[in-house]
């Protein structure tokens, strides 16, 4: 059961609250949260443009923002990881690799949607 007094709107008012605090402290502390952010920017316009209808340009920019979802929970998992402790543990290292295999694997889905489409667009 939730917490007394932790339902409707100031439920929903302090998640915000969190989600906002978490996107600041991703920004801070992430490099690569902010070279996504960045590059997502910069690829909004261009589906816009690249898209020919409104499921292509879906694709396109939700390929971005899921890959900025997968960048923070890989940056949850390795700030979970490092609060527990420093000393060196198998799993400890497993669950960061396992991460930043996600973040990977986001990237190249990234890259194919996008190459796809362009590839419809500009070679078919």
């Amino acid at each position: 059961m939730g917490k007394p007094g932790n339902t409707g709107i100031g439920r929903i008012i302090r998640a915000a609250g969190y989600s906002s605090q978490g996107l600041a402290a991703a920004w801070r502390h992430e490099a690569a949260f902010r070279q996504e952010v960045v590059l997502t920017i910069v690829l909004l316009p261009a589906a816009l443009w690249l898209g020919q209808s409104a499921i292509e340009r879906v694709l396109l920019i939700g390929v971005c923002v899921l890959m900025l979802i997968v960048e923070l929970l890989n940056s949850a998992v390795e700030a979970a990881i490092d609060r527990h402790g420093s000393e060196q543990h198998h799993l400890s290292g497993q669950a960061k690799d396992m991460g930043s295999a996600a973040v990977l694997f986001s990237l190249f889905l990234v890259a194919l949607v996008w190459g796809a489409i362009a590839w419809q667009r500009f070679i078919d």
